[in-house]
């Protein structure tokens, strides 16, 4: 076994959730896979995140580091604590995160309205800890998640202490953290602050942008959606700033916890197996038919979503599909939530075709793992994707992946074309331009390469032979706050 080096170098990640503890999406997945997987590297990751009830309920061991006699307008304690395997520092501030709902919106759908300054604080003590001021843990690079922790790099380099290297990671730029400009004061930071060189974005506070402009690196969860948000099609307005920096930015794919997510010894699924018994997959196809009313037909093409149901995720366009669905005697599964609308389309749709379409509304984590162990391939059809990460649990379980040529979709799935399958390569199939019809010819395109047995078994085998880990997007991080710390100054 390889002997885990002694940590060289510390990070603090400032985020404002991770899994186990609080997730809403793919951000906590990554915030609470990273710090394991960089061990290895000779990285140690402590994490920083609010003190929500589910946070502090998870809290096994616990220290008070420091404590605020005014947090953005109440008293809070900052908290070195273990929980699930991670490092971690908890703002316990119930004036600012003791409250319901989820981190970001309450039991209504609606925006906390103090969001702006629930997240200034998060910044601001992730700017406190990275600047010294807490002796039990001085992190050698300040690495930042998302706009709600986007004024970090802004607290750091105005406020004219120690400033460490700082990383500003892009999980979605369609989430900016913009507020009006009048709350600039309550922010606590210097007036020449609220200029464009600084946090002021077209009359208002831009808290995404912010990050972007002063961290010393900017990362994006994809190659290609690197490139994507320095264009206007894929900048969402901040393509300007993202050219002018271009120099600082890249993109490192997501992993996912291939522990977690093994078909060799998943517990949630009916039959474990692998490249070598890939043939008892097949269990696991008839046990989801048979959880889910649909026909117990092993040669029907078992299509499936795992996902958001969402505008950005393609899910109208599939809507669009289901008529070819049935044409082909195929199924399909649903599992996800978002939209009304939507919601209801895939209700009715279920309604309509009974046996052949299945429709869960919500998140059930134990379905989510059946799914892509029985499913035939998965869906992914969406307008933008920065990563993604259901296509890279599916090429885990060998249902291969349908996903629009977009983001960290392009960059995660082989497309099997025939120049690809001739060279013994594909995972999955791609499509372009984004357009119900073109995701349609995809669908056709996977159906007829199902009726070759061979093709489809070996493009699985492919597929359960590439490495979705976080091993390798761990050594790159690594890479990056070793160069950072070695050769500062890419602001």
């Amino acid at each position: 076994m390889k002997p885990v080096p002694v940590p060289t170098q510390s990070v603090l990640s400032v985020v404002s959730e991770v899994f186990p503890l609080i997730k809403t999406g793919g951000l906590a997945d990554v915030a609470g896979a990273l710090p394991a997987a960089l061990a290895p590297e000779g990285i140690r990751m402590v994490t920083l995140v609010p003190g929500y009830p589910a946070v502090m309920a998870a809290l096994e061991l616990r220290e008070t580091l420091y404590s605020f006699p005014d947090l953005f307008g109440g008293r809070a304690d900052l908290i070195g604590a273990h929980a699930a395997g991670l490092d971690l520092l908890v703002i316990d501030a119930p004036h600012l995160y003791a409250r319901g709902g989820n981190p970001y919106v309450g039991y209504d759908g609606r925006d906390w309205p103090d969001n702006a300054v629930r997240f200034a604080a998060l910044s601001a003590v992730g700017a406190f800890v990275g600047g010294g001021h807490l002796p039990a843990f001085v992190p050698d690079v300040v690495h930042a998640h998302d706009w709600q922790a986007g004024l970090t790099a802004a607290y750091l380099y105005y406020g004219g202490g120690r400033r460490p290297p700082t990383v500003m990671t892009v999980h979605n730029l369609a989430f900016q953290g913009q507020f009006p400009a009048e709350m600039f004061g309550a922010l606590g930071l210097p007036p020449h602050a609220m200029s464009v060189e600084g946090v002021e974005y077209y009359g208002m506070i831009g808290f995404l942008k912010a990050g972007l402009r002063l961290s010393d690196r900017i990362t994006t969860v994809s190659p290609t959606y690197a490139a994507e948000i320095r264009t206007p099609e894929g900048g969402m307005g901040l393509d300007g700033l993202l050219r002018t920096r271009a120099r600082v930015v890249s993109g490192i794919v997501n992993g996912i916890d291939d522990v977690l997510w093994s078909p060799e010894r998943d517990p949630m699924i009916k039959r474990n197996f692998d490249a070598s018994t890939i043939d008892l997959r097949l269990d696991n196809k008839i046990a989801l038919q048979a959880r889910l009313g649909l026909e117990a037909d092993p040669n029907a093409l078992l299509f499936a979503v795992v996902s958001r149901l969402t505008w950005q995720k393609g899910l109208d366009m599939l809507l669009g599909c289901v008529g070819a669905v049935t044409s082909l005697g195929a199924q399909l599964v649903v599992l996800g939530a978002g939209d009304r609308d939507l919601e209801a389309g895939f209700r009715d749709a279920a309604r309509a075709h009974p046996g052949r379409i299945a429709t869960v509304i919500g998140y059930d984590e134990g379905l989510a793992h059946q799914i892509q162990a029985g499913a035939d391939a998965l869906l992914v059809p969406s307008r933008f994707e920065p990563c993604g990460l259901t296509q890279l649990s599916a090429t885990r379980y060998g249902a291969l992946p349908i996903v629009a040529r977009v983001g960290g979709l392009a960059d995660t799935v082989i497309d099997a074309n025939e120049m690809a399958r001739a060279q013994g390569l594909g995972t999955g199939f791609q499509f372009s331009p984004v357009s119900r019809d073109m995701l349609e010819a995809a669908m056709l395109r996977a159906a007829d390469l199902w009726q070759d047995k061979a093709a489809w078994r070996q493009l699985q085998m492919n597929a359960l032979a590439t490495d979705v880990s976080w091993r390798g997007p761990a050594r790159r991080y690594a890479d990056l706050y070793r160069a950072l710390v070695t050769a500062p100054g890419g602001f």
